[in-house]
């Protein structure tokens, strides 16, 4: 049997909730919930949710156990949400150098610090955000600064049409919409500059064991990017401040928090105050 679960989304105080270790099957764009699910006692789950059309479907994966998260998908412009009477301005945003899709946005109530990940599809049109998936991120409204916040990129698979990202560590409840977002178009006139190799020994004796980009005290406001040979990226950090000890933080590559091999990586260091693209080789030795 099929059809969906409609509720109504100008509230959440009706949901469809998955209770404890209550699961579903059979989830697909005729099948789904149309409004708010939740879900009880749990650290993890998918949420089946979306449109008329289409499944649209969010993953928690929390910290601790959730008494309860509750979560929609609405395919409408933020900038002028009809269902929520609210404008949340695509424009105004923590920094500069992020972009916020206009094209539809989920809610997401949950008081655990969770990671959170979001997926796309042709009608979500990422390729206007980003030119390499790996410049796809997760953004919120935040409640406390009324503006769109970077929440990070700790995971990207698929390819442009289909796919999905996956945010660093945050408190869901902070934010009152969430949606995808990538790189303002103003990065593409910055300059590159071409820096020295770096060399690490990343094995505790005191030498060598940290990344120490010099000059990075006239750019608080950057980002750094550390690749493999194949292209994957290992390792990111915003305002990063020399702190990188050969340990990737990136879901998927190798466990996270372990030490990467030896070899050589690349790095892009993204200096926004100067508008510079600083880049070069690091080889690591263990």
């Amino acid at each position: 049997m099929t059809g969906d679960v409609i509720t109504a989304k100008s509230g959440s105080s009706v949901y469809s909730n998955f209770l404890d270790d209550a699961f579903y099957i059979g989830e697909s764009s005729v099948s789904k919930i149309d409004g708010y699910g939740a879900m009880t006692n749990k650290e993890s789950f998918v949420f089946p949710v979306g449109n008329e059309d289409r499944l649209r479907p969010l993953t928690i994966e929390s910290v601790a156990i959730n008494a309860m998260a509750r979560c929609a998908y609405f395919f409408e412009d933020p900038n002028n949400s009809v269902t929520l009477s609210k404008d949340y301005d695509t424009t105004n945003k923590a920094t500069d150098f992020i972009s916020v899709s206009d094209t539809e946005f989920w809610r997401l109530e949950g008081d655990v610090p969770s990671r959170v990940t979001l997926t796309w599809d042709l009608h979500s049109d990422v390729r206007s955000l980003a030119e390499y998936l790996n410049d796809l991120k997760v953004v919120g409204w935040s409640k406390s600064e009324n503006q769109w916040v970077n929440l990070g990129n700790s995971q990207v698979e698929g390819g442009m049409a289909y796919g999905s990202v996956t945010s660093e560590v945050f408190v869901p409840s902070d934010y009152e919409i969430l949606t995808i977002g990538g790189n303002d178009d103003r990065l593409e006139t910055y300059s590159t500059i071409d820096l020295d190799n770096y060399f690490m020994t990343p094995n505790g004796d005191g030498a060598n064991d940290e990344l120490i980009l010099g000059g990075i005290d006239e750019s608080p406001n950057n980002m750094l990017e550390i690749f493999n040979r194949y292209g994957v990226l290992v390792y990111s950090k915003a305002n990063y401040q020399n702190n990188f000890n050969g340990q990737s933080n990136r879901e998927g590559v190798i466990e996270r928090g372990t030490g990467l091999s030896s070899g050589i990586y690349f790095y892009i260091l993204t200096m926004h105050d100067l508008r510079q693209k600083h880049q070069g080789y690091l080889y690591i030795s263990n």
